[in-house]
């Protein structure tokens, strides 16, 4: 008997999968736990359309962000932080510092999604920034002494 499954389940398949099981394992276990429905031929019909649209969606969710992957490439982030008498930063310079600078630069980003390599001294570093599941950017991190105030 054919099923689409409605949640994961362990050794059938993920959400979404259309499955063939035995009838009384469909009918006695699966369907009524809510775990998969019945594959009709109109529910697989309309299982189809909707893989087609979310596949639709997806595609336009990957340009939107290789698109924002390359404005992040194509940024600069300078910073300025407090510097001791050898050069070493006071503190370190965090994703959240980085989030608002790009945000500072008009490109919108979540301080969950930078990462940064442990910066506490002046130079160039080179962050992560994930934009979508799978498409990451490189983000160029410039690090400068603050101008000492007299």
């Amino acid at each position: 008997m054919k099923i689409i499954l409605k949640k994961d389940v362990a050794n059938l398949g993920e959400a979404g999968d259309v499955v063939e099981v035995k009838t009384g394992y469909a009918l006695n276990y699966l369907v009524p736990q809510g775990y998969a429905a019945v594959g009709t031929p109109s529910a697989l019909k309309q299982h189809a359309e909707t893989l087609r649209q979310r596949a639709h969606k997806e595609a336009k969710l990957v340009a939107d962000a290789q698109a924002l992957a390359a404005r992040i490439e194509a940024a600069q982030v300078k910073l300025t932080a407090k510097v001791g008498e050898s050069g070493k930063l006071y503190g370190a310079v965090t994703a959240a510092q980085v989030a608002d600078a790009l945000t500072a630069a008009g490109i919108e980003t979540d301080k969950k999604n930078v990462t940064v390599p442990e910066i506490k001294e002046t130079g160039e570093f080179e962050g992560k920034v994930k934009c979508y599941k799978g498409v990451f950017a490189a983000v160029k991190i410039l690090v400068e002494a603050e101008a000492a105030a007299e």
